[in-house]
């Protein structure tokens, strides 16, 4: 039954069999793939880290390597000196940490040369933009800490890429006639695909379920009943709110339950190998394409940065080349092509 036909009556609940199937969770019936800063953070940023590291303990206040006599660890009485740590640290990434530096040394002294300045609103509007990704503050922390993260050095890298973006960006051009094709190939996944919003309720055992499904049938609210008796955690206080999802997102029988009512529809007892549920469709949004004029600028950005992507690899290797760089740690090797791809604009 539709909206417009309900008119302020109960919920309709669909009578059936338990429908059995397989699959992943968001709540207990989507797939929740674990939330990572993909593009927006880059490799760079490790051998920065190494880097930092290196110098903080191998070094003295006053750039001297330390002596080997003071000691970072004992083994039986046997001391470890700073020397052998630090040894152990260029061998495992600080030589390529200090590459990335030299790169990101040159990336600065261009934009120098460019007058190109990153200001700390820029920096900002880019650390929004990873965040707008995740649902609070405490879980955009938590996935910097597991990436061996801070906010400080995330900015930090945020702005060599700005500054190498603005140097490069007044050699790019994309004419009408690429947004145009690149429309026309990419239509699809451009638009927004057949979604419903539903809310369910979990529980161990159809027995349970058809008990709650009862209480439903003599004017229960649903939204109360997931709150009291629902096990999904991660709905329940909600009560039982999923949210708009799409085909592909749910347990393949959770989906095909919600999918096929109506709004303000209940279904019968749905099993999936998180249990049982009781779904409530709430509202469906069909299928949307976008016009070519609303998707226009969003597609200049997109081939904007691809091109900026292909001309950044070169870009790097020439101002290296063009370079005087006296590399302590290799003194014959003045260009690497793995510091060049470290900085990449993404």
């Amino acid at each position: 039954m539709k909206d417009s036909e309900n008119n302020g009556t109960h919920d309709q609940i669909a009578q059936g069999e338990p429908v059995n199937g397989n699959g992943t969770t968001a709540g207990a019936a989507a797939s929740t793939p674990s939330g990572l800063l993909n593009t927006k953070i880059w490799i760079g940023i490790s051998f920065v880290l190494c880097a930092l590291l290196v110098a903080m303990i191998a070094f003295g206040p006053e750039g001297k390597k330390a002596e080997s006599s003071e000691a970072v660890a004992t083994v039986n009485g046997v001391a470890i000196g700073k020397d052998k740590l630090y040894d152990a640290l260029v061998g495992q990434g600080g030589t390529a940490a200090l590459e990335n530096l030299i790169t990101e040394e040159l990336i600065r002294q261009e934009a120098e040369k460019a007058n190109v300045t990153v200001s700390e609103s820029d920096i900002d509007g880019e650390i929004g933009k990873i965040r707008v990704d995740y649902p609070s503050d405490e879980e955009f922390q938590s996935v910097l800490q597991q990436n061996g993260l801070t906010e400080e050095v995330l900015r930090k890298q945020i702005k060599i890429q700005l500054e190498m973006r603005k140097v490069l960006e007044p050699q790019i051009q994309v004419t009408d006639e690429e947004l145009q094709q690149y429309y026309d190939q990419h239509k699809d996944s451009l638009g927004t695909p057949e979604q419903v919003q539903a809310s369910h309720i979990l529980v161990g055992t159809q027995e349970e379920a058809e008990q709650i499904l009862e209480e439903l049938k003599q004017g229960a609210d649903f939204a109360a009943l997931a709150k009291e008796k629902s096990t999904d955690p991660g709905t329940k206080d909600n009560g039982g709110d999923l949210g708009y999802f799409g085909r592909g997102a749910m347990d393949p029988a959770f989906e095909e339950a919600a999918f096929a009512l109506d709004n303000n529809e209940i279904s019968g007892v749905v099993q999936s190998s998180f249990g049982y549920h009781i779904i409530k469709t709430v509202d469906h949004k069909a299928a949307v394409t976008p016009t070519f004029e609303e998707k226009k600028d969003e597609i200049r950005e997109d081939l904007i940065n691809e091109k900026l992507y292909n001309l950044s690899g070169t870009w790097l290797q020439e101002i290296r080349t063009a370079a005087k760089i006296d590399n302590k740690l290799q003194p014959e090797q003045d260009n690497t092509e793995e510091a060049v791809t470290n900085n990449t604009v993404q």
